[in-house]
């Protein structure tokens, strides 16, 4: 089965399901038409289905056999056809070969994978370096950096290598390492990390780790390492196969021995033949993969909902998960009675109406959704890195930034107004100062915004006995407050990737299933450690999607609930599929050994069973929340 699956994959990535479609299609009207005794051909028409599909599970299993003696379904069906055809009964041989290639091809259909989350991080992997040698700035290829050596970093390029900042002010979008979509600022003494990108002012580093121990490089390392030690769940048919070969063939012989007619043998054969056995999983499989795409969820592996059902417990990212992951101005405060909130507001965007700051244009961003008076013209704008901006604004010198630059300029901060932006700093949120002509005016308070649905989501997760628990590359105080609001009580904060894979490994040693959820590039190896992993499809990032083996496609989180339920639905009915099909196997033993049923009667019988499985399957698809 290895080899045909591999076979089967190269087929799908080259659009070849359709060739395998057809092959079983022209299989299938053959059997039909020789149930009507209509035959121009000097061969039996089950031939073609026998040839078909018969052919590739004989190769199967003979190369299984030969090079690992590797004993699966496929050898139990090989010896029926071999037995069915010797004593005359090609429709039954060629109806049991159609039957099992339909079922290998609804399985392999489920497990189809196309990935190249991996190729994509190396694509993030910066390519060069400036090097600074003897007062001479030289561009050399990033991976041969050495250690200690003096680097420069320009706006809008990536950083090469781990290190220390020496020289300059800036800010770093470090969403590739935490998450987080917010700049981060930095000066000197502070430590960057290869692959976030610097946005704003030019800076010096040295380096401290390079090559194979820079940061990006240890995050492809995990999502290998990560996705090589997932285990795949093995079909059922092919795990209780040698009991079935076993038991078929010695049901076989002593009922040849005791009655001597081959026919009831080969009848046995026939009809253990585990048709319903492997239908029972990927049926459900798929149609509840169908359930879930109606409700905005791309199932990408085959057994993702399998691993799902016996999940206990669910990791969140922060950003971008249960929050938009852009930021909003939820707080205007003048602090003088010169100006009113709404005047203050008003100079504040008007003064980062030029910036290409993420803060800059969130605070412009809502004040213009805000329905609010039209912006003042700006003059002199400039960009401080790391600090805020400045420009003229109706005539006055606006500054709009951070604490360090109040304390540049020498603008004095009063105790309140500290004691007021600590309550909302928090909260996780963001503080914007605004100063006018060299006075301290207010702030602007900005935070990421929670989903609507996150809170009713976790809930429902709780009550289907699914414990939540939030991983964060955001500081502490943000975390715990985001989680008090939803109802989470365990938190973990500042988690770098290999923090989160490094939790969801702790869990999986206690015997815990894991389904991770997330959104960013950082996300992608704890997507791939975790027993499942969802990441969102609207606003994640493709390489985390790559990693998933869900993609939830309208960021509606509220879904997850129907999903958890769906799985452990889907896995019930496997169940109920399973024994239903095991029970009519070894009823139709019986009536083959007393010599009841013929092969083509056992062929038919269990081949009702296969319908039967797949009618109770296809009623997951019904299912609603």
């Amino acid at each position: 089965m290895k080899q045909l699956m591999k076979r089967l994959e190269s087929l799908l990535e080259k659009g070849g399901a359709k060739k395998e479609i057809a092959l079983l299609v022209i299989s299938g009207v053959s059997l039909l038409v020789s149930l009507t005794g209509w035959n121009p051909f000097p061969f039996h028409l089950a031939w073609i289905s026998i040839i078909l599909c018969g052919v590739p599970i004989l190769l199967e299993a003979v190369i299984g056999l030969v090079t690992a003696f590797d004993i699966k379904a496929d050898v139990l069906v090989s010896i029926a056809l071999i037995a069915s055809v010797c004593i005359g009964e090609d429709f039954a041989a060629g109806e049991v070969a159609f039957i099992m290639q339909l079922g290998g091809l609804l399985e392999d259909l489920t497990v189809a994978r196309a990935r190249a989350g991996i190729e994509k991080l190396v694509h993030l992997t910066p390519q060069t370096a400036r090097l600074i040698a003897d007062g001479t700035e030289k561009i050399i290829p990033a991976e041969e950096v050495p250690v200690d050596a003096l680097l420069r970093v320009l706006p809008g390029e990536t950083v090469p290598v781990d290190g220390v900042i020496i020289s300059g002010q800036t800010s770093v979008n470090q969403a590739v390492m935490t998450g987080e979509s917010l700049p981060v600022d930095k000066t000197v003494g502070d430590e960057v990390s290869s692959g976030t990108v610097n946005q704003f002012g030019a800076f010096e580093m040295r380096a401290t780790k390079v090559g194979e121990d820079s940061s990006i490089q240890r995050m492809i390392r995990l999502v290998q390492s990560a996705d090589a030690g997932k285990a795949k769940i093995v079909g059922l048919a092919d795990r209780w196969a040698t009991w079935i070969v076993v038991i078929a063939l010695t049901a076989a012989a002593l009922t040849w021995l005791i009655s001597g007619e081959i026919i009831r043998a080969v009848t046995i054969l026939v009809v253990f033949c585990p048709c319903a056995l492997v239908l029972a999983t990927p049926t459900a499989i798929m149609a509840a993969i169908g359930n879930a795409t109606k409700h905005g969820f791309l199932v990408r592996e085959g057994d993702a909902l399998e691993r799902l059902a016996s999940v206990t417990k669910i990791t969140f990212d922060k950003t971008g998960t249960l929050t938009y992951g852009t930021p909003r101005v939820i707080e205007v405060i003048s602090i003088t009675d010169e100006l009113a909130d709404t005047d203050l507001y008003r100079l504040c965007a008007s003064a980062e109406q030029l910036s290409e700051h993420p803060l800059g244009k969130a605070i412009v961003r809502s004040y213009k959704q805000g329905g609010e008076a039209a912006l003042l013209p700006c003059e002199g704008f400039q960009m401080l890195p790391g600090r805020g901006v400045c420009a003229e604004v109706a005539g006055q010198e606006i500054l709009a930034g951070n604490l360090e630059l109040l304390t540049e300029k020498r603008i004095v901060v009063p105790d309140a107004v500290l004691a007021g932006t600590d309550h909302y700093l928090s909260q996780g949120c963001t503080v914007t100062y605004l100063a006018v002509s060299e006075q301290l005016c207010g702030y602007v308070v900005l935070s990421d915004t929670v989903r609507e649905e996150s809170a009713s989501m976790i809930d429902a997760l709780n009550g289907l006995n699914v414990q939540p628990v939030l991983l964060t590359g955001d500081n502490e105080r943000a975390a715990s407050a985001i989680a008090s609001r939803l109802h989470i009580e365990e938190v973990h904060a500042n988690c770098l990737p290999e923090d989160k894979l490094n939790r969801i490994e702790g869990y999986q040693k206690k015997g815990e299933a894991v389904c991770m959820i997330g959104d960013g590039v950082n996300d992608a190896p704890a997507l791939k450690k975790a027993n499942v992993g969802i990441a969102m499809g609207g606003v994640g990032s493709d390489i985390a999607v790559d990693a998933a083996d869900i993609a939830l496609v309208d960021d509606e989180v509220k879904e997850l609930p129907h999903l958890i339920a769906l799985s452990k639905r889907m896995m019930a009915t496997i169940k109920l599929n399973m024994t239903f099909s095991l029970t009519l196997n070894f009823i139709a033993i019986i009536l083959a050994i007393i010599g009841t049923l013929n092969p083509i009667v056992g062929a038919l019988v269990h081949n009702t069973g296969s319908v039967l499985v797949i009618m109770n399957s296809c009623r997951i698809l019904r299912d609603r929340k």
